[in-house]
């Protein structure tokens, strides 16, 4: 059986996949972290990349303290990109609007499963002009249990009536691998700001220099 006969459906991952957001996210907890005199940022950006905010919370809290205020870190850190995305608007990844017309042209049924709140993805989809492409949606305020727990993409796949394994997911991130791995999914990874370790090349179903890449098997 062929890839694209294998794969009937493909679930993309958001942030750092279609919108270059984790780059500026990165810029920002660094900022955010210089004010507040943290060490070792990179780490926890790193380690908290795909996963929700209350997940960050907790691992915040781990690395820094119990006492540290997670929360309001984390808010502030919100705040400085909301503010730097206004002014300067949220950059698309390159080739993230002409992939998903060309598979909607091939017929694929697509969705969005993001860590990030549905307000926020609803938002940035409809302003980029991409919430037309999606036949179904999944947010990380709509689950119990975030990347890189299964949740996410067993919702996503069944929201598209499909079991798990005919499907594909997009990502960038290892927690986002992990969870699409558990779901028992393809795992695709077009790496952003982290590139895969052993582990995480041991799930892989294609490792992709870009989104232009899903051309050579779907």
């Amino acid at each position: 059986m062929t890839d694209s006969h294998s794969i009937k459906a493909v679930v993309f991952d958001m942030d750092g996949v279609l919108f270059d957001s984790e780059r500026i996210t990165r810029i920002m907890w660094k900022k955010a972290a210089d004010e507040w005199g943290l060490s070792d940022i990179e780490t926890a950006v790193r380690d908290c990349t795909g996963s929700s905010r209350p997940d960050q919370w907790v691992y915040l809290k781990k690395k820094y303290g119990g006492d540290f205020k997670a929360k309001e870190f984390r808010e502030y850190c919100s705040a400085l990109f909301h503010s730097y995305v206004d002014e300067n608007g949220l950059p698309l990844m390159p080739h993230a609007k002409e992939i998903l017309s060309y598979l909607k042209e091939k017929k694929y049924p697509l969705a969005l499963a993001s860590s990030t709140r549905r307000i926020a993805v609803e938002k940035e989809l409809k302003d980029a002009g991409l919430w037309s492409y999606f036949n179904a949606t999944i947010c990380g305020d709509e689950v119990e249990h975030s990347k890189p727990a299964p949740e996410i993409y067993l919702r996503a796949c069944s929201l598209l009536g499909l079991d798990p394994e005919l499907c594909c997911a997009v990502e960038d991130s290892p927690n986002g691998i992990r969870s699409a791995h558990s779901a028992g999914m393809k795992c695709v990874m077009v790496p952003d700001q982290i590139q895969p370790d052993g582990e995480i090349k041991e799930m892989l179903y294609r490792l992709c220099t870009s989104l232009e890449d899903l051309r050579t098997f779907l």
